[in-house]
């Protein structure tokens, strides 16, 4: 069985929000229930795969947990648009806000592709089972975990720019409509208005210039490890061992032909080598130490064997 995560729906804006749309009383905890209803699915998908792949299952709880992760936001994003406008049919059509509406079905509209977005997380989770699933770099999906991050990292810049550009502006309420179509809830707005200790309200400049500092570090990794993934897998035989360079699952790898000694599986520890028995060989992450060490490894061991 696979852990479960859920994270909290805000119940109390969900009912303002569904009061704000329908006649009809809400039911306690519907949105946290329909939430762990679409969560547990994918679980109970999950927990399919990894019966079939138990090798990936790493992979698969961090894939079924960031699913639960993004639908709860997909969830409070909904919620908070929801309190954006009343239906006309609770307000009444006299001096209904047409624009305001608009803009909350427009806003509707963009949650509802971060959604569709969200349930491919189910299709990767299918090409696992299906045996189909690509096998990245280090902890053999790395690559796509930080391509995750960089996404997320962009994402949060272009709110963060979005979100004080909107509490700048000299109109407050369609300052906070704005922010409300961006997802965020009453009590994040009244937050981002509050002054700091310094007395800037929103996003301080510094979290923006950290937050970039750190796009630029994942872009460069990334674009190192897609390098080295180009690499062909390489190895070379030498008396009684083979030295192997696997691009495909990045890692060095000593291969021997019997046992090792004592002295030489010290030697190996020393260097941070680790006995892998799915691969039958010794090995270690493909990095700048990795190289220094593997090429250490490799000279010591032609003097033993030799």
């Amino acid at each position: 069985m696979l852990e479960r995560k859920y994270y909290p729906i805000n119940e109390h804006s969900a009912r303002i929000a569904h009061e704000m749309m329908s006649f009809r009383d809400y039911t306690e905890n519907e949105k946290t229930e329909e939430y762990k209803a679409e969560v547990d699915s994918t679980y109970e998908l999950a927990e399919k795969v990894a019966e079939r792949r138990p090798s990936e299952l790493d992979r698969i709880q961090w894939l079924a947990d960031s699913y639960s992760k993004k639908m709860a936001d997909y969830y409070n994003r909904e919620i908070s648009i929801g309190m954006m406008c009343p239906s006309v049919m609770i307000s009444g059509a006299s001096n209904f806000p047409v624009r305001k509406k608009e803009r909350q079905i427009a806003a509707w509209e963009s949650n509802r592709e971060s959604y569709n977005q969200i349930q491919k997380i189910k299709d990767k989770l299918e090409s696992i089972g299906n045996g189909s699933a690509t096998i990245f770099s280090n902890d053999e999906k790395a690559i796509e975990k930080l391509e995750d991050k960089l996404n997320s990292l962009q994402a949060l810049q272009e709110k963060m720019k979005e979100a004080n550009k909107a509490i700048r502006l000299k109109d407050t309420e369609e300052g906070n409509d704005r922010l409300r179509e961006m997802g965020y809830s009453e009590e994040a707005i009244q937050e981002l208005r509050a002054p700091d200790f310094c007395g800037r309200v929103g996003y301080p400049a510094y979290l923006l210039s950290n937050n970039n500092q750190e796009i630029h570090r994942i872009k460069g990794r990334l674009e190192e490890l897609k390098r080295l993934k180009e690499k062909e897998t390489t190895e070379k035989e030498y008396e009684g061992f083979k030295a192997v360079e696997n691009t495909e699952i990045m890692r060095y790898q000593i291969v021997f032909d019997d046992i090792p000694a004592p002295e030489v599986r010290s030697l190996l520890k020393e260097n941070g080598f680790k006995w892998a028995p799915s691969q039958g060989a010794w090995q270690r992450q493909i990095t700048g130490n990795g190289k220094w060490a593997y090429n250490r490894v490799v000279e010591e061991l032609q003097k033993i064997c030799g």
